[in-house]
């Protein structure tokens, strides 16, 4: 004998019973109804128990057992916990027509609102699937890479999007079909309202096929005020920690209609660039005296340089017959020539600049300020505190020894220099 056999001959016993005792038919037919959904519930609530504690059980020790940790990520995420929950609202459902047989819109429903709760549940059953499948996705190498949330959560919004469709279809008594249609109407409507949504999966395509961003990524877009470690990418934002710990949030369209820096070039390279430049007084710069040459020459890294230079300048002007002392004549070394050379063997020798990269010391345009001569280099160091420390000390360096090289370095007047004046 089945469950519905049993429920039914337990509704036909409680009308036979009521009837003997002379109740009306009303309170016999009510008393009836509420015999068979008390007796439905305990089997609702054993067959909760069943499946919980007897089915599911089982097969999470045999998960457990399992050296594969991938479906340990499904425990976690309580997919087979949440899925048991089909079992007894689908007995509900199919029981509760011999519960009350008389009451043909009571049974019609009580059945629609059991079928929105196995809706429901099927809902976050998947939900529950589908980030079980996101974290197990990261654990793959190229997660690093080709992030899939985005899509993930593309998946819920269409599978949320179906299930409100199926519950209203339900409740309200409309063919789906004739739903559709309506959103077909609303078209417009609906892409106004998921405009975000829309652009942000766009966005989040280009992103992952072009490979413009990914977690771990340092990041900068000044006008998010956004400078640091991207921490997450969504279908509609991106959270970037930024180096101050303070966390900006950017929308997923802006990385693709606007600019951003990506520094995962600079960090791949395994070198940072050191672009700086001092501005040299112009005032400050003459020929190179025989003095200052012999000064020169006790310089370790500027000896032999200014050996070669002088015997190769020597050359040149003995054969157009130039005298010495004739500056206007033939070719000499300047101080600011020499120490642009210098800045090339001291920034050489250096044990934290890479050498294997760009390595340039060149003067730029000069300005009102001064010739500013710049240092376009690569440190070994990618590390943000030891990189600024590697800048600092060579730049110490430099304003330490450019007196030596009888250059000043362009300053706008200070206070204290307009003081000094006007004491003089």
């Amino acid at each position: 004998m089945n469950a519905e056999n049993l429920q039914s001959n337990i509704h036909d016993v409680v009308l036979n019973w009521m009837g003997s005792l002379g109740a009306s038919d009303s309170v016999t037919h009510l008393l009836a109804v509420v015999a068979s959904l008390i007796f439905l519930i305990i089997i609702c609530y054993v067959s909760d128990i069943i499946t919980k504690r007897i089915i599911v059980s089982i097969v999470v020790r045999i998960i457990k057992r399992t050296k594969n940790t991938f479906d340990d990520i499904f425990l976690q995420r309580n997919v087979f916990n949440r899925l048991a929950h089909i079992v007894p609202a689908w007995i509900f459902y199919a029981l509760i027509p011999a519960t009350m047989p008389e009451y043909e819109r009571a049974i019609v429903i009580m059945q629609d609102l059991t079928f929105v709760w196995m809706i429901l549940v099927v809902l976050l059953t998947i939900s529950a699937f589908l980030d079980a499948v996101h974290d197990i996705y990261g654990k793959f190498p190229i997660s690093e890479n080709r992030p899939i949330k985005g899509y993930v959560q593309l998946l819920k919004i269409i599978t949320y999007v179906i299930g409100v469709l199926g519950i209203i279809s339900i409740v309200g008594d409309i063919d789906m079909t004739n739903i559709f249609a309506g959103i077909g109407a609303l078209a417009a409507v609906l892409i106004l309202v998921f405009k975000d949504t829309i652009l942000g999966l766009v966005a989040s395509v280009q992103l992952s096929g072009n490979d413009m961003v990914k977690p771990g990524d340092w990041i900068s877009m000044p006008g998010y005020k956004a400078d640091g470690t991207v921490l997450e990418i969504t279908l509609n934002t991106v959270k970037v920690q930024n180096w101050d710990k303070t966390i900006s949030t950017i929308p997923t369209y802006a990385l693709v209609a606007n600019s951003f820096q990506n520094w995962r070039g600079m960090e791949e390279s395994g070198g940072r660039r050191i672009k700086r430049s001092i501005n040299i007084d112009m005032t400050s710069v003459k020929f190179a005296s025989p003095e200052l040459l012999k000064k020169f020459k006790t310089f370790h890294v500027l000896k032999d340089f200014i050996i070669e230079r002088e015997d190769e300048i020597a050359a040149f002007n003995k054969e157009l017959n130039v005298k010495d002392g004739e500056v206007y004549n033939g070719r000499r070394m300047t101080n600011l020539g020499i120490f642009r050379h210098y800045l090339e063997f001291y920034l050489q020798n250096h044990p934290k600049i890479r050498k294997d990269m760009t390595f340039l010391v060149r003067q730029l345009d000069p300005t009102e300020k001064g010739i500013p001569m710049e240092i376009y280099v690569f440190s070994k160091d990618q590390e943000w505190a030891k990189y600024e420390g590697i800048q600092s000390d060579i730049f110490d360096h430099l304003l330490a020894i450019i007196p030596e090289f009888e250059l000043r370095v362009f300053q706008n007047p200070a206070g204290s220099d307009i003081l000094s004046l006007k004491n003089a």
